[in-house]
């Protein structure tokens, strides 16, 4: 069998060694396309100009090209079907991938099948005077949650509890949804829409009900038609803010909950007419209420899920990505990892601002690393970095470093990092509080 070779978008050293780690990775040959420093460390997306890019890159190479693959969120998923199509590689449609991405689109295809399990919704314009006006029209009413129609992350997400708290957002909105707008857009336009989406664009918001509860995502494929979900990680919060404090996974659900989320996530995927691509749904389970509500729909892996698969499962679940790009079923193993259980952790501060005047040296996360078997750390930040130029951050806090980890038990991984998390130390001057 001849070598196959396989284009990554954004490849960067940490994704180039879990890759090489895949199975059947000794008769793959990864290539990187577009600089990991254009998707990961701006906020300024010139997608047209990156698809220029690639597609030169590609054409110049003077052997097959046999996958192209991205395992980040806009711009990088939002431009795979554009690039595939130009190459004949496999990949989802263009038009399947924005009724996840659009979050109005995505929110009237749910609707269809699965409209008992969505809240509340309305799109608005932030720019338009009368915008919470019309949101009231649409029968939503405080406290409820905004975002843009695209975003990445939990980018530019806010609570409204109140008329100021909706000014506040609004401003923030107007401010900042250009960088996500005007490049998707320009997606937008290479697509067959409906009317009432098109009407929709990338300048606008969405308005929501507030849900909550257990959060989760389910991360699943589809190959051929057949919906598989594969593995469902917890996603757990700082107490009374919405930033992450870490993914846990497997997930501890009650059993009758997972299957309910895989039998969702089976209707809404073939409803969508997704296929031949990975993808990701975050859920809320609702104890209380003993109720569902689902949130988003990603068309990727999560990456900050990687470790969590290799360290439970045996490998990265981005062999389901190259798998699929290569028209393969998905080689996925499960329960054969080092760990019973992994977490991802987010390291924060809740500042407004600040300056960064120290990170740990390179010889105390090693010294980390080695204390806690199997634990990686990567820090974002470095000396001088002012946190508010940080790309990716939700509107309340920062994450200043990822700590990846394993254990036999969740008590043992929550201790484990915990002290970990006291030997991480950061400095900080002119902080604003």
């Amino acid at each position: 069998m001849s070598v196959r070779n396989v284009f990554v978008v954004g490849l960067d050293s940490i994704n180039r060694e879990r890759l090489e780690n895949l199975r059947g990775a000794e008769d793959y040959r990864f290539h990187g396309v577009i600089e990991p420093a254009e998707v990961y460390d701006t906020e300024i997306f010139p997608i047209e100009d990156m698809l220029a890019s690639a597609e030169a890159r590609l054409r110049e190479f003077n052997e097959p090209v046999d996958a192209i693959i991205g395992y980040m969120d806009f711009p990088v998923s939002t431009m795979l079907p554009l690039l595939c199509k130009r190459f004949g590689t496999r990949s989802t449609s263009l038009e399947s991938l924005l009724k996840c991405e659009h979050k109005y689109w995505s929110r009237l295809v749910q609707r269809e099948v699965i409209g008992d399990y969505i809240p509340r919704f309305t799109a608005f314009d932030p720019f338009d005077a009368q915008a919470l006006q019309h949101i009231g029209e649409a029968g939503l009413y405080f406290p409820f949650f905004v975002k843009p129609i695209k975003s990445s992350g939990s980018r530019l997400g806010f609570r409204i509890d109140s008329p100021e708290d909706f000014a506040y957002a609004t401003a923030r909105l107007c401010e900042g949804i250009g960088t996500i707008s005007e490049p998707f857009n320009f997606v937008l336009e290479h697509a067959n829409l409906p009317d009432n989406v098109r009407a929709v664009d990338g300048g606008h918001c969405m308005a929501e009900e507030i849900i909550g509860g257990w959060q989760c995502t389910v991360e699943g494929y589809v190959f051929e038609g057949d919906v598989v979900p594969y593995g469902i990680v917890d996603s757990i919060r700082y107490p009374q803010v919405l930033s992450f404090f870490c993914y846990r996974y497997p997930s501890r659900l009650p059993s009758a909950i997972q299957d309910k989320l895989q039998q969702l996530t089976r209707q809404i995927m073939a409803h969508i007419g997704y296929d031949n691509a990975a993808f990701n749904i975050e859920y809320f389970w609702d104890e209380v209420q003993d109720h569902i509500w689902l949130l988003e729909i990603n068309t990727r892996i999560a990456q900050s899920h990687c470790d969590l698969f290799d360290k439970v499962d045996g490998v990265s679940h981005q062999q389901v990505t190259v798998d699929l790009a290569l028209g393969q079923v998905p080689d996925m193993p499960s329960r054969q990892g080092r760990f019973k259980v992994a977490g991802t952790f987010f390291y924060r501060v809740f500042f407004v601002d600040a300056t960064v005047s120290r990170v740990p040296s390179a010889e105390e996360i090693e010294a980390l690393q080695q204390a806690y078997p199997g634990a990686r750390i990567s820090v974002q930040v470095e000396v001088g970095t002012r946190l508010s130029s940080l790309p990716e951050q939700d509107s309340y806090s920062y994450a200043l470093a990822y700590a990846w980890m394993g254990a036999d038990d969740d008590a043992a991984l929550e201790e484990n990092y915990a002290r970990l998390a006291e030997q991480l130390h950061f400095e900080f001057e002119d902080i604003v509080g």
